[in-house]
């Protein structure tokens, strides 16, 4: 009815079928059609047909008036429909970065989020800079509600919760001229006279047992401690300098010019979510689907006996 209103209003402006149906990109053939539809529902002629075009009727004039009311109010309501959706739609605004990318919360999102209409995400950009990087992180709970990446700073419980989704491995990165760019795995050994860049000036116990590690059983490794953030400039300066990397496996596609190799190291970098002690409401209820679905992931299949799409239906009601 909306769009058989819209076209005999058209046609009424127009004063012609074939231009009404230039107006709105479709058939004259298709404008008939509508119109005969019309008059054929209202039980009235709308129009007078003449080889010259149509005019109203004494009854289409009286309609038109009506019509163009009717679809008004369909435009206001339409208004308020969506705007009383917005305003029950929860944005979360999650940080990204190029060493903290959000794909892995968005890829699982997007699993599940046509069951949770009433959450949205915004991606929010930040840079990787070792000397900004600690406030952009005091901004969780402020502009930023959730940040995606590894857990390389081991006193982040003392000032945010975490949700562990993971693990990244540990690898090597090697500039693409140096002569182990070409080996698929590299093991310990391989990198007996080489410097090696270790990364931890975010005091991460996983970082700092490899490396007492690495002095203790091969000293043949010149390792270079670098007490800093890991930050793209790192990742510039190994690869200027010919130097190795320790690296993560999430890092690989980081910087064009250095080759991001598996290792033997039996040593992996939590990662996650990071968020406020005291997220809101809406966000703490984001982060408990996240938390059931990493859950259901581990342990499959049921939960309380039920199917996986029951029970997540059954927590939306």
């Amino acid at each position: 009815m909306i769009e058989q209103l819209k076209t005999f209003v058209q046609v009424a402006e127009s004063g012609s079928f074939s231009k009404a149906a230039e107006k709105l990109f479709i058939s004259s053939t298709a404008v008939m059609k509508q119109m005969n539809l019309l008059e054929k529902q209202t039980g009235v002629p709308l129009f007078i047909r003449t080889n010259h075009g149509v005019s109203l009727t004494k009854a289409g004039t009286a309609f038109i008036r009506d019509a163009e009311h009717m679809l008004q109010y369909f435009q206001e309501s339409l208004i308020r429909m969506h705007h009383s959706a917005r305003v029950d739609r929860h944005v979360v605004r999650v940080g990204t970065s190029m060493l903290n990318p959000c794909k892995v919360l968005i890829d699982l999102w997007n699993g599940i989020s046509d069951r949770y209409p009433q959450f949205g995400i915004n991606i929010v950009h930040f840079e990787d800079d070792a000397h900004t990087l600690p406030t952009t992180y005091r901004m969780i709970g402020q502009s930023l509600d959730i940040i995606a990446g590894p857990f390389l700073t081991d006193n982040l419980k003392d000032y945010y919760r975490v949700l562990e989704l993971g693990s990244y491995r540990v690898c090597f990165a090697v500039s693409r001229q140096h002569k182990l760019a070409s080996r698929k795995t590299l093991s310990v050994k391989d990198l007996y006279g080489e410097r090696l860049a270790v990364v931890n000036g975010g005091n991460s116990a996983v970082i700092h047992d490899l490396r007492d590690f690495l002095k203790t059983e091969h000293p043949q490794i010149q390792i270079k401690d670098v007490p800093r953030l890991y930050d793209l400039d790192v990742f510039n300066r190994c690869e200027e300098s010919n130097t190795v990397m320790l690296t993560l496996e999430a890092w690989a596609d980081i910087h064009p010019s250095l080759v991001t190799i598996p290792s033997d190291l039996d040593f992996a970098v939590p990662y996650g979510l990071i968020y406020p002690l005291h997220p809101s409401k809406e966000v703490g209820q984001f982060l408990e689907i996240i938390n059931e679905i990493e859950g259901i992931k581990r342990n499959s299949l049921l939960i309380n006996d039920k199917p996986f799409d029951q029970y997540f239906m059954s927590k939306l009601l």
